[in-house]
């Protein structure tokens, strides 16, 4: 278990139960919409893994992921995939995931992670995992998250190795804590780097990305248009892989994109949002608001829009 995970903060991770994973990504990938996706009437890529690895050793019993896989090379739906497992290199995975319309995200930001990082693979493993895979996939990004300022000098050094192995970009987002820390700033409910500091930081690894001939990606918010888009997965300009651009980022540094769907326009299409209602009769209101409703009064809350800026 990650020692830094954010996920155990909100969740009981001892107990692993079989669920209708598949079952529902078929659903949705056939149209099926719930209230939180029903604003979403596109084949907008899924970013599967963001709050539980696919690939842990759990998968070798459970196998949820060997079927979604299957349902995704049948499918050819778009897909992000972010995972520090290595089971997506074994002969049983890699020939399903060879058929795929996928990205592959491998966490990796340096060895010394290892020890924080116990009973993930090694940041070696993860190496040479990326060597089998990168021919086999549209693109192969490696997440440097959570970023600690101390590592800089690793994640330096290791860019050119990752454009050796097949890599085409960095994405990178500073270590979020939940206790106060000296030199830290609060922003929403995480004390963070200063904007300042980290942006310092990722103009040279910018850089170094960009003389290797690698892409660079900003997952940081408040950093987010210092990326190479403001789409941090690294899947721009693949075919078919169309963003989500009616967001406070795209308000904020690309407003000329920052467009709704007719869908978005309709009432009930904002409960995606649903987590800032904090009463029922709130909540009640806020189903009958269109999306394009909800992202206006956003856009004009300073509070929100705060949080996307440099501070």
């Amino acid at each position: 278990m990650c020692r830094y995970c954010f996920v155990q903060l909100k969740y009981d991770i001892s107990n692993i139960e079989r669920g209708e994973g598949p079952k529902s990504l078929r659903g949705f990938i056939d149209g099926q919409r719930n209230g939180e996706t029903e604003w979403c009437d596109w084949n907008i890529p899924i970013h599967w893994g963001g709050m539980s690895d696919p690939f842990q050793p759990v998968e070798r019993e459970h196998r949820l992921s060997h079927d979604a896989l299957k349902v995704f090379a049948e499918t050819q739906y778009p897909f992000v995939v972010s995972t520090k497992g290595i089971l997506l290199a074994e002969p049983e995975y890699l020939n399903l995931l060879k058929h795929c319309n996928c990205v592959v995200q491998v966490s990796l930001v340096s060895p010394q992670y290892d020890k924080l990082e116990k009973g993930a693979p090694t940041y070696a493993e993860r190496l040479d995992m990326i060597r089998t895979i990168a021919p086999h996939v549209k693109r192969v990004i490696v997440r440097v998250q959570p970023y600690t300022t101390g590592m800089l000098r690793d994640v330096l050094g290791a860019v050119s190795t990752y454009k050796s192995i097949g890599v085409h970009g960095l994405t990178i987002e500073g270590m979020k804590y939940k206790r106060k820390v000296d030199g830290l700033v609060k922003v929403g409910g995480d004390f963070c780097y200063p904007a300042s500091v980290l942006k310092r930081h990722f103009e040279w690894i910018k850089a170094e990305c960009h003389r290797n001939g690698l892409a660079f990606y900003s997952a940081e918010n408040r950093l987010r248009k210092m990326g190479d888009s403001l789409c941090c997965c690294g899947v721009d300009g693949l075919d078919g892989f169309k963003t989500n651009t009616f967001n406070l980022n795209h308000y904020l540094f690309d407003k000329e994109r920052y467009v709704p769907t007719e869908k978005m326009k309709e009432p009930g299409t904002c409960l995606c949002l649903k987590a800032i209602c904090q009463n029922t009769a709130g909540y009640s209101a806020f189903k009958k608001r269109s999306l394009h409703y909800m992202m206006g009064e956003m856009s004009r809350d300073k509070g929100c829009v705060s949080q996307l800026l440099e501070k």
